[in-house]
């Protein structure tokens, strides 16, 4: 057995990771603007930034998972085969319901990320409102992806030899980008929201 075998496993503890940063995100800044305590608001900007990272950690897995073939992972398997080229792998990672919501929830993640860097020249008060409200809405997908959607999900122990294969709409170029276009687009609208 390699460490590769566990790479699914830490995909899904870095969502949960992630939901930490994002509950410490919305909870903690929130209340040091109530208490006007900076400390407290101070909190908002690594916290995001640690979600950011935790999530792009967990695309990274789901990522490696599909192009390693992981087929023991029921998310690739129904999305995937080992016949497919290499770009077609890649985006079968959003191809599907379980990873489109960790490509938006990664996008969310990098929105807030911009924000906190980016917003530097806002009151202290009013960033660490628009982080919290940012790390609410994170909460939400990050719940909603580890309890109902999980792309990291087992299906030991009759493993498929070969998978399924991709949406049969998907195989196409320009497909390969759509996804994350609108996504970007959809969630950046968050960015405005609080």
């Amino acid at each position: 057995m390699t460490s590769a075998l566990f790479i699914p496993e830490l995909g899904q503890l870095a969502m949960i990771l992630a939901l930490c940063f994002a509950v410490v995100q919305a909870v903690v800044p929130l209340l040091g603007a109530w208490r006007g305590d900076r400390l407290w608001m101070s909190l908002a900007q690594p916290a995001a930034w640690g979600q950011f990272a935790f999530l792009l950690f967990a695309f990274g897995c789901l990522t490696y998972a599909f192009m390693t073939d992981d087929f023991s992972v029921a998310y690739v398997a129904n999305n995937s085969n080992s016949a497919l080229p290499w770009y077609y792998k890649f985006s079968a990672v959003w191809g599907a319901h379980e990873g489109s919501l960790l490509l938006w929830a990664l996008i969310l993640g990098g929105w807030t990320f911009a924000v906190s860097v980016f917003s530097r020249q806002l009151p202290q008060v009013m960033l660490a409102r628009v982080l919290a409200v940012m790390g609410m809405i994170s909460i939400g997908f990050l719940l909603f992806l580890i309890m109902t959607s999980n792309p990291f999900t087992r299906i030991l122990p009759q493993i498929p030899v070969d998978g399924h294969d991709l949406n049969p709409l998907l195989p196409a170029i320009c497909l390969i980008l759509h996804p994350p276009i609108p996504h970007l687009g959809f969630v950046g609208f968050f960015v405005f929201f609080p």
